[in-house]
């Protein structure tokens, strides 16, 4: 796995090691402070505003997990690593679930899907699934239902097994 480049597939498999094989001199670089960045360095810290980002969310049981992601969310699973991850496909991003000792103590929101005007039907059709949706008392918010309003905004929030937070907002 090459965590440095979000590649979870083997370092010699992973594109991102195959064009910088020189990642860790890098990494040693930045940290001699009588070295400054240099150009590549510069360049890979400000692309990032332009690439796509994945959720990472941390399980107890890979099996419970998919069985949520895939037939309660509705998401596609597209890959993995054996016992350890599953990889879902969501619109155009992707969700990383994988197996953690450290699952559900997160206790802030893990993944926010954006649905513009489908909030409330989707909030509908997950209730029918079995979803529970968390109340929260924030200022400035009002509830209807299970959907929190705030002027034009409307989000939901609820739980994965694990107990990670979830929601959907119109935004």
């Amino acid at each position: 796995m090459n965590l440095a480049s979000g590649c979870i597939l083997p370092r010699d498999i992973c594109p991102a090691s195959k064009a910088n094989p020189g990642n860790s001199g890098i990494i040693h670089d930045m940290r001699n402070p009588k070295i400054g960045p240099t150009e590549q360095t510069e360049r890979e810290i400000t692309m990032l505003g332009d690439k796509d980002v994945v959720a990472t969310i941390a399980v107890k049981d890979l099996v419970t997990a998919r069985k949520f992601y895939a037939e309660t969310l509705g998401l596609t699973a597209v890959g993995g690593e054996g016992q350890e991850v599953i990889v879902f496909k969501s619109g155009k991003s992707t969700v990383n679930v994988y197996r953690s000792q450290y699952a559900g103590t997160n206790k802030a929101t893990a993944a926010t899907w954006v649905v513009g005007q489908d909030v409330d039907n989707i909030v509908r059709e997950l209730k029918a699934r079995g979803v529970k949706f968390e109340h929260y008392d924030f200022p400035g918010m009002k509830r209807e239902g299970d959907v929190h309003v705030a002027g034009r905004i409307r989000n939901a929030w609820f739980k994965d097994p694990d107990g990670n937070i979830l929601s959907v907002v119109n935004g």
